[in-house]
């Protein structure tokens, strides 16, 4: 069942919730559209301590105080939940869109993965370029800068909508305020982090800075985390990548986050390392 069939049903239990009367003209205009508002009201009857429950739901995204109908969850929120799960499935198996990529104006290359089947159960084959693209990234991509930005949508597609065309600007007119020398951003579709070890060796820059979707949850399908490493080798491992993760409306703001990359990069240039070494000097 897809995110529209489970929508109509919110849209429909909450209709007869309310007793609310419609006609079918009305109906239909309201099922052609997939935005369901979720208010997360306390759900809980008769509850001892009320303030308590709106204070820990303040301060978090989980399903707190949402009440039960025995040992199960209310017909309301068990439909939410099913649409934050079916939100979470499109992020990933979705896809970034053409219109967003043209919009973008983002030069697009692909990793070795032919399909998502394959992205998600060889990792392998989302770590490195496929010969097409290895070529034109050899041939186009600039060299001897100080930072490449790489764009994935990894795990959601939909984080990289939402948040790339507030976070690259942001991030790009931080660098240039710096003085720091970047080449022109790429997106490469089906990758994975370790791609961006591949991309800096073909263009020699001192940091590449790789924007992937996150693994989408119940929470949000809209986070990205940004994994930026100081000129990595055959010899780097994970704690020699600096990761800045949860960049979403709801967690760090892109515009926030990209100017914040930007004063990261800065430290990695003039320490000339990244990652857990970083954090040492600081």
């Amino acid at each position: 069942m897809d995110i529209q069939d489970i929508v109509n049903q919110v849209i429909e239990e909450l209709e007869k919730q309310k007793k609310v009367s419609s006609t079918n003209d009305q109906q239909e205009n309201i099922n052609s559209h997939i935005i369901v508002e979720n208010k997360r009201e306390i759900g809980v009857d008769n509850p001892v301590d009320y303030d308590i429950i709106e204070k820990a739901r303040a301060i978090t995204p989980a399903r707190i105080g949402v009440g039960r109908t025995g040992t199960r969850f209310k017909t309301k929120e068990y439909l939410y939940f099913r649409i934050d799960h079916a939100a979470a499935q499109d992020a990933v198996f979705n896809g970034v869109s053409e219109e967003f990529l043209k919009e973008m104006n983002l030069p697009v290359l692909h990793s070795k993965s032919k399909s998502m089947d394959e992205y998600l159960m060889n990792l392998d084959s989302g770590r490195f370029l496929n010969d097409t693209s290895r070529d034109w990234a050899k041939k186009n991509l600039s060299k001897n800068k100080q930072v490449q930005i790489v764009i994935s949508d990894g795990l959601s597609s939909t984080g990289i909508e939402a948040n790339i065309p507030d976070l690259l600007p942001s991030l790009i007119q931080g660098l240039q305020v710096k003085n720091i020398s970047m080449g022109e951003p790429v997106f490469i579709k089906r990758s994975r982090v370790w791609i961006q070890d591949e991309i800096a060796s073909m263009t020699n820059c001192d940091v590449v800075i790789s924007l992937i979707g996150e693994r989408p949850g119940l929470a949000t399908s809209k986070s990205i985390s940004a994994y930026l490493i100081y000129r990595p080798t055959e010899n780097t491992v994970e704690a020699d990548r600096t990761v800045i993760s949860n960049i979403h409306e709801g967690g760090i703001p892109p515009v926030e986050a990209g100017a914040y990359l930007a004063d990261i990069i800065e430290k990695v240039l003039k320490h000339k390392v990244s990652g857990v070494k970083l954090t040492q000097l600081s």
